[in-house]
């Protein structure tokens, strides 16, 4: 088993400073549970607006409310004591202005003790970026495949397959780059196209569904362990089968309940 040998929080400078010399690893995590278990083994963990779909049973990410982040934002931060925790902006919640987005940002950042926030952000939004650095909140930019943008898309599809997109693709990295962005998350882009501003950035980059040159990698924990639903990203690379393993369990319990096998007396107090 591969854990980290840190023994306090990785900061965003440290996170910063591991491109070019050790890959970037992160999950996410919504709630107490997952979060232990992941801490000593990436180096930060996003509290993903994937929330609203996997935690909640949502369609999409759009219905992710502020409210939700700050609580499951306060309570990965509380169970977790050395990965950067990263947090998902929800929609709506920066994008009316730069005041908006300040307030916002600077609430979830003050009431939950996370370390940066994450921005899904073209260059039309590369100035709240901007914005948001310059009043002290570390910010890493999502481009690409930004599931915010679901509807004015068309769907989730891959970015960066022709000539325009992948200029458009470019063009949003540099902007946010600089505005101040730390990092840049890249997801479902093209491999070339994700490969050429790894290279061409300093600052690191994390794939989702984008290369194997990203300076780091992300996957929705769920999905990664089976839970994710009918509809599994091609880019996801499944390494257990747990939702099985629950479907297992749940099944003999509820058979040993229905034929008295549980609780046996030494399950009981005072028996």
């Amino acid at each position: 088993m591969s854990t980290h040998t840190r023994t306090s929080r990785l900061t965003v400078p440290q996170l910063v400073a591991m491109k070019g010399r050790q890959k970037i690893v992160s999950l996410t995590a919504y709630s107490s549970a997952i979060a232990q278990v992941i801490d000593p083994l990436v180096d930060f963990i996003l509290v993903g607006d994937s929330t609203a779909m996997v935690g909640y049973g949502r369609p999409s990410t759009l219905g992710m409310r502020l409210d939700e982040t700050i609580a499951h934002t306060r309570a990965v931060v509380d169970s977790t004591r050395l990965a950067c925790v990263i947090a998902d902006m929800p929609f709506g919640s920066y994008q009316e202005s730069h005041e908006q987005a300040f307030r916002n940002c600077a609430q979830v950042l003050a009431s939950t003790g996370c370390d940066a926030l994450k921005l899904e952000a073209n260059q039309a939004l590369a100035s709240t970026v901007e914005f948001l650095v310059a009043r002290g909140i570390p910010i890493m930019a999502h481009i690409g495949l930004m599931p915010q943008f679901v509807n004015a898309m068309g769907g989730y599809k891959a970015q960066g397959l022709s000539p325009d997109s992948a200029a458009a693709l470019r063009a949003d990295a540099q902007a946010n780059l600089h505005a101040g962005a730390f990092s840049l998350l890249l997801e479902g882009v093209a491999e070339p196209v994700a490969r050429a501003i790894t290279q061409a950035s300093d600052k690191p980059t994390i794939g989702i569904g984008a290369s194997p040159a990203c300076d780091g990698q992300v996957l929705v924990t769920e999905d990664l362990l089976g839970l994710g639903g009918d509809h599994v990203p091609r880019f996801v690379k499944q390494y257990a089968d747990v939702g099985q393993v629950i479907r297992e369990a749940c099944a003999r319990y509820a058979d040993e309940v229905r034929d008295g096998a549980f609780p046996a007396l030494h399950h009981c107090y005072g028996a």
